[in-house]
């Protein structure tokens, strides 16, 4: 049987306008989703305009108009009265001509309606739609783009508590990790002072460097190599710790070393096995404790595994811990957890294989590239 296929029509005039108001829409979201500011508004104005099918449009912030589109430039001073008034009032409010004095005959805009933004039950700005005469239905139109525009910029104020969540996380982490760290590695660097002065000294520009790495202020992401040169810095003092109790493995693909990973992922993890199942490794027969590190090129994704042969976990208190549970004494997996999901979506959380006696190994996938991750 042979198939026969030609090109389909949108159909009538109805689905054509509806897909000329989703498309305008989908258009205006992306700046819409950076917040109220100049740029985004200049961005998504057109789009605005385009999707209420007016002469003109405008957006504006509680302080005036921020950006205009199309006929009517010269009214814009006009409006800012207005615009604040609605920034205020947070009620729809039509401008006619007794505003509007204009003496070009052939001006399009000769009155506007301003309707209220609001985010979070707060007014923010005003929507402004230019035209020749108002009509309920170009109100109504109005009131409902702007009803868009202010979830659009509600989920950015969504988007940038999610960012500033994170970015404290991340220095609830830097303070979570050191004390316990830093006293260890200052205790150890003591140690050589007399009997090995040299050595003594490259340690302490070991832990220099690491601390440097870690309470740094520029960046969200970072690259793998940076990553794991930060975890060799705290191996080597943990080692000048522990000596031959720790046995550490390093196999990494070259590949991925410039693969971009959120700032303070893999280390975290490394501490913990060294925490819960190295420092218990008195108990073993030979009394040594062994990790592995791995990072591999898996097609689209790295996949780095960080594996140790202590005493492992009960799952359910590592689920606990992925939770966000403070009462877990695990050092910031449920940060690290949260954080890869918020970069990459809930399919690259970390995954947990452990049960006790049989050691623990976390797993941590990260694409090669995604939208908006970059170091």
């Amino acid at each position: 049987m042979a198939w026969r296929w030609r090109r389909t029509s949108l159909g009538g005039e109805a689905d054509r306008a509806a897909f000329r108001a989703l498309h305008n829409a989908s258009l205006a979201s992306p700046a819409l989703r950076e917040g109220l500011t100049t740029t985004s508004a200049e961005k998504s104005v057109r789009h605005l305009r385009a999707l209420l099918g007016t002469p003109a449009a405008g957006l504006g912030d509680t302080s005036g108009l921020l950006a205009w589109d199309g006929l009517g430039g010269h009214h814009r001073s006009q409006l800012a009265a207005t615009i604040k008034q609605v920034a205020e009032t947070g009620r729809t409010m039509i401008v006619d001509e007794r505003t509007l004095v204009c003496d070009d005959g052939g001006c399009e805009v000769r009155q506007a309606i301003v309707s209220p933004l609001v985010v979070e039950d707060t007014l923010v700005g005003a929507l402004v739609v230019g035209a020749p005469h108002t009509t309920g239905g170009l109100v109504r139109a109005a009131d409902e783009v702007a009803s868009w525009v202010s979830g659009q910029l509600e989920l950015a104020e969504l988007d940038a508590s999610r960012t500033r969540l994170m970015e404290a996380e991340v220095r609830a982490l830097r303070a979570q990790i050191s004390p316990h760290f830093v006293y260890n590695s200052l205790g150890a660097i003591a140690s050589f002072v007399r009997t090995d002065p040299d050595r003594a000294r490259e340690l302490l520009l070991e832990f220099a460097d690491f601390t440097r790495y870690s309470f740094r202020r520029h960046g969200e992401y970072t690259t793998l190599a940076e990553e794991l040169r930060s975890v060799e810095r705290y191996l080597l003092l943990e080692q000048a710790r522990f000596g031959d109790r720790l046995q550490v493995t390093l196999q990494v693909a070259p590949e991925v070393l410039p693969v971009a990973v959120p700032f303070l992922c893999i280390q975290p993890l490394v501490e913990n096995a060294v925490r819960h199942g190295l420092e218990a490794s008195a108990d073993k027969a030979d009394g040594v404790g062994r990790l592995s590190i791995t990072a591999r090129d898996l097609d689209q994704e790295c996949v780095i595994e960080v594996e140790d042969d202590g005493t492992g976990e009960d799952p359910e208190r590592v689920r606990q811990a992925l939770a966000g549970d403070a009462s877990m004494d695990s050092v910031g997996l449920g940060n690290v957890d949260a954080r890869l999901r918020n970069a990459y979506g809930d399919d690259y959380g970390l995954v947990v294989e452990t049960a006790p006696g049989a050691g623990t190994k976390v797993i941590v996938r990260v694409p090669k590239f995604a939208p908006g991750v970059q170091v």
